[in-house]
């Protein structure tokens, strides 16, 4: 089988016509054959640049173990104001960054993105003072923002809508990965302290920056840009996997135009999914960047921290494949989001009522296991109900971009004046996450109750989804997620 028609692209989109299709042809132990395929040649790489991404974001926990204040003469709430400066610029970038890598292509889009940030790493190694420090974590910020949702987004050029959440799963894990080899690194690389003349956490920037940029140099010919144009695939293959997404989607428009962009900032339901997500990224970057600081608190020396906070992230990571995992098998993601809440709830709770350092301890992994999971399938909530792919790539990085706002709120929740308990900051924690239980509750319910409108409406007609022609569904494309035949996933 082969396309009857040269594909054909503009501003990185298949055309309506590009391609002539008759639906999938594979049958299922075909198809997982090819799943598997994509899966080795797309999903690897890209954790990999998440890993280096969120190490590279996160670093400056370890490296204050590693005498970054005292060397820089830091006092009172400067490593806090360091580590807030980072998010604004970060969240600033990402959905101006989301509409170049629709404008352009992936692969070249995310080599600068990573060619950026490598550089700004490097140089933050360099820095003698703080206001050094201050430039170069927004640098980094603005270099960085574009790379979480980007991936999201480029995911959904691939996958079926309940095939995401897995892919971003296992993506998204590298973060806990970098918890865990940053954890590690950092305790291997800070006994460089003094060559060269650099201190110890410099060394932990400088490579950690220039390992960023080695892998850089050869993503441009790492990632394959469309499943139309990928060179891992043959001529069938290609057709199918364009064939399936096709069926998924619905038909609906993926050409780039503004009324999408506009029609993104007028849907309700991305800015609840916006609340969903800083009431569990405050906690998610609480928790990476002061986790260090809340181990040694428990009475621990600060090497015993760094090598301490590593289980709870090989913990964090296991539950966040495996949730994706589940999620996906059974297409529902509400439920899942609101059982991670409550476990994450209940490991606050544990931090904030006792001075045990060892039920204190077990707690850091009920909380990491609860925030963890969520994010990726936060965001492959929200994209599975965003109907057309400009809509999804600006409501992406909406969702993305103010869910990161949490990392300003996270640089001040964790205070040098409320060591060693740390009341308020994980009694903040629990009300953000709370906050974010409530809402994914009440969009469970909302969509549900959507969902059965819908079929409703659909039976008054004497129609069922299989009766749609595919003349039908397209007179509906530029409706998006409001099209009649559209079901949101719950």
């Amino acid at each position: 089988m082969s396309p009857k028609k040269e594909v054909s692209h503009v501003s990185g989109d298949t055309t309506p016509n590009s391609l002539e299709l008759a639906g999938p042809k594979f049958d299922k132990e075909r198809t997982a054959q090819l799943l598997r395929k994509m899966d080795w040649n797309i999903v690897p790489f890209l954790a990999l640049l998440y890993l280096l991404s969120f190490l590279d974001r996160t670093n400056i926990g370890n490296a204050r173990l590693a005498g970054l204040e005292k060397d820089l003469g830091m006092t009172g709430l400067d490593y806090n104001v360091a580590l807030g400066v980072f998010f604004p610029w970060y969240v600033a970038a990402e959905v101006p960054s989301n509409l170049m890598m629709k404008r352009t292509s992936p692969s070249l889009w995310l080599c600068i993105i990573m060619v950026a940030w490598g550089v700004c790493m490097t140089l933050m190694g360099l820095v003698t003072n703080y206001a050094g420090l201050l430039a170069v974590r927004m640098a980094l910020g603005l270099a960085e923002g574009g790379l979480f949702p980007g991936v999201t987004f480029y995911i959904t050029l691939w996958y079926r809508r309940h095939e995401c959440g897995l892919r971003m799963a296992i993506f998204f894990s590298a973060a806990t990965l970098a918890g865990a080899f940053g954890g590690l690194l950092a305790r291997g690389i800070s006994e460089m302290d003094g060559i060269g003349g650099k201190a110890g956490w410099a060394w932990i920037f400088i490579l950690e920056g220039l390992a960023t940029l080695v892998v850089a140099a050869g993503a441009k010919w790492i990632i394959n840009d469309y499943p139309e144009t990928a060179t891992f695939l043959d001529n069938e293959e290609r057709v199918e996997v364009v064939s399936r997404l096709k069926l998924d989607r619905t038909s609906l428009a993926d050409e780039y135009h503004i009324k999408y962009f506009y029609n993104a900032l007028k849907d309700w339901k991305i800015y609840v999914h916006m609340f969903i997500t800083i009431g569990i990224y405050t906690p998610l970057y609480s928790f990476s960047l002061f986790l260090p600081t809340i181990v040694k608190n428990m009475g621990y020396t600060n090497n015993e921290s760094q090598l301490m906070s590593v289980p709870p992230y090989v913990v964090a990571c296991f539950c966040t494949i495996t949730a994706g995992y589940l999620a996906d098998k059974s297409g529902q993601r509400g439920l899942y989001m609101i059982f991670f809440c409550i476990l994450s709830v209940v490991g606050f709770a544990m931090l904030i009522s006792t001075d045990n350092p060892h039920v204190q301890y077990a707690g850091t992994f009920l909380a990491a296991a609860g925030i963890y999971p969520n994010v990726p399938m936060g965001v492959a909530w929200n994209g599975n109900n965003i109907g057309g792919s400009t809509k999804r790539a600006i409501g992406i990085a909406m969702h993305v971009g103010f869910g990161n706002l949490g990392g300003t709120i996270a640089a001040f929740v964790y205070r040098k004046t409320d060591a060693p308990r740390y009341f308020s900051g994980h009694g903040l924690l629990m009300g953000t996450t709370a906050m974010s239980c409530v809402l994914c509750i009440f969009m469970t319910w909302y969509l549900r109750k959507e969902n059965a409108r819908r079929d409703e409406a659909m039976r008054e007609k004497g129609l069922t989804l299989d009766d749609y022609t595919e003349e039908m569904r397209v007179s509906e494309r530029e409706k998006g997620d409001n099209a009649t035949f559209f079901r949101y996933t719950v």
